[in-house]
């Protein structure tokens, strides 16, 4: 029996070294363009404003990185709305106990940091509790349709077809129609929403693209705690997705690196006829 344990070790190194010379082959030649872009333009603006010097302007852009830093937009002013009223503090908080971090709002002061931990440690458990539990519901919902179902040879006809109606629901519900929303609310393209809502609910949350956060539109107050509550169904059926996936997976390798013990493949023959057929979607404890 081959281990297949190194082999896979290996495919995830160069799944990562791959991942690496692909990103860099498409990101670095636009990073030295909008680099170069950037100076030239400081250069146009100290021309323009001779009064100004570059020690100056360094020092400014620097208050800005760091305000940006804080949450605080330099594009709003005072009369916009805060970065921590109660429907951003909601949403702030539903991505802490979820691990999305997007990056763009965090506490400033030592007591909410603080707090801030305290929080991330029971909730996250807490968080992945709920969504186990929410999980093993939909799961539930297929065990139920399989039961329903007692004839002989339908089982697994009903099994792969509501298992195809499970990832078509929720890849129309969480992924295809959420972009449309955010693309008319947001103004992005329907790429940019979709880009934001697989990278939202798989709990990457680079924090390029947030929802909510654009100071030339006005949001209705409950618009981030709805998309909240949409991160977190979403992120369960998503759970379920690559909880799948990864079982094919390593149901593949074993099928293609393990070799069967024929002495035992008929009696496991006969074990799996006189037991019932188990769901082939697991949830994880």
């Amino acid at each position: 029996q081959i281990k297949w344990t190194p082999l896979l070790v290996l495919g995830y190194l160069f799944y990562l070294l791959l991942g690496a010379m692909v990103f860099q082959l498409l990101e670095k030649q636009a990073e030295t363009h909008f680099r170069d872009q950037f100076q030239l333009e400081k250069l146009r603006f100290l021309q323009n404003y001779t009064c100004l010097d570059r020690q100056a302007l360094e020092q400014f852009v620097q208050v800005l990185m760091e305000a940006w830093e804080k949450g605080v937009n330099p594009e709003r002013n005072s009369t916009n709305p805060s970065n921590w009223d109660f429907s951003n503090s909601f949403f702030f908080a539903g991505t802490v106990v979820t691990t999305i971090g997007y990056g763009n709002l965090s506490p400033s002061t030592v007591a909410g940091q603080i707090f801030c931990v305290f929080y991330a440690l029971f909730g996250v458990p807490l968080n992945l509790a709920f969504l186990n539990q929410l999980g093993k519901g939909l799961n539930a919902h297929l065990i139920t349709l399989e039961r329903w179902v007692q004839k002989p040879g339908r089982a697994q006809v009903v099994q792969t077809l509501a298992v195809a109606i499970f990832l078509t629901t929720g890849t129309l519900l969480f992924l295809v129609f959420p972009p449309l929303v955010f693309s008319y609310v947001e103004g992005w393209s329907y790429g940019e929403g979709f880009y934001f809502t697989f990278i939202t609910l798989s709990t990457i949350g680079f924090g390029d693209y947030v929802v909510g956060t654009n100071p030339n539109k006005h949001y209705i107050p409950v618009y981030r705690s709805l998309t909240a509550i949409w991160i977190v169904f979403g992120l369960a059926w998503l759970a379920l997705v690559f909880n799948v996936g990864a079982d094919l997976m390593e149901k593949f390798l074993q099928l293609k690196w393990h070799k069967p013990d024929l002495s035992l493949a008929e009696g496991a023959t006969i074990k799996l006829e006189d037991e019932p057929e188990q769901p082939r979607i697991h949830i994880p404890s």
